[in-house]
């Protein structure tokens, strides 16, 4: 151990073999994410292309997973859960009364 004031010198070794175990953790724990799909509930602004232009003009396919998922954001929450998900989604949640009612002629 040093005395005060006197540092001990730098060991260069043991630094080399902090900074691969910490690379190797971060390896071990890292996981690649390569389906990229749009956050539904972010507002999107589009900006149309310029009219001239042939790649801006041309048709695509259609991505049927992009249609899925805004349906889906758009639809109302008793058309998407089967229970609510929250309390204030509970009040008015089954719209359809539980007992008929009778009409007197």
């Amino acid at each position: 151990m040093a005395s005060k004031g006197i540092k001990e010198p730098v060991n260069h070794v043991h630094l080399e073999a902090i900074h691969t175990e910490t690379i190797h953790k971060e390896n071990k724990h890292e996981k690649l994410y390569t389906n990229y799909s749009i956050n539904p509930y972010k507002k999107m602004h589009t900006i149309t292309g310029k009219p001239n232009s042939l790649h801006d003009t041309e048709e695509g396919e259609e991505d049927t997973q992009f249609k899925k998922v805004i349906k889906r954001a758009n639809q109302e929450p008793v058309k998407k859960y089967t229970y609510p998900q929250t309390e204030a989604q509970e009040i008015g949640w089954i719209t359809k009364p539980l007992v008929r009612s009778r009409i007197c002629s």
